[in-house]
């Protein structure tokens, strides 16, 4: 089982400076990031969307295994956009010494590292009883 939920906030740089945002560049990052995400095809959630001025991208999904393009594109969107953050929660019972818990993929200024989620993991027995066979 392949459990994953999470957002990215897109972004061409983390510099706070007004000056320094280019416009043309975000809609050039984006329109790639659109492609990408019409290529993956994906039957579960992973969407871009506009709010208020600003870009995010969403992705939710359950499937029996695991699909190694999306914890990758969590990954691409950081190269594509650098100043980018967000989160990706990934629950996967076939990943080896990591099969009980539920990793996050934390994305700082485009960069992502893993870690396991204090407070989903264990998965058994913080989500789940134990099994009683």
């Amino acid at each position: 089982m392949f459990e994953y939920h999470g957002w990215i906030k897109v972004l061409e740089s983390a510099g706070a400076d007004d000056e320094e945002y280019d416009d043309d560049r975000l809609h050039l990052i984006v329109g790639g990031i659109e492609e990408r995400i019409r290529e993956i095809g994906s039957p579960y959630l992973l969407d871009l969307r506009w709010m208020n001025g600003e870009v995010f991208v969403h992705f939710g999904g359950f499937a029996n295994h695991r699909d190694a393009r999306i914890p990758a594109f969590f990954r691409e969107v950081g190269e594509r956009a650098p100043g980018s953050y967000g989160l990706l929660h990934v629950r996967d019972d076939e990943d080896p010494g990591r099969e009980n818990e539920v990793l996050v993929h934390r994305m700082a200024r485009g960069r992502v590292s893993e870690h396991a989620d204090p407070l989903l993991s264990p998965c058994v027995p913080v989500l789940e009883d134990p099994f009683q066979g």
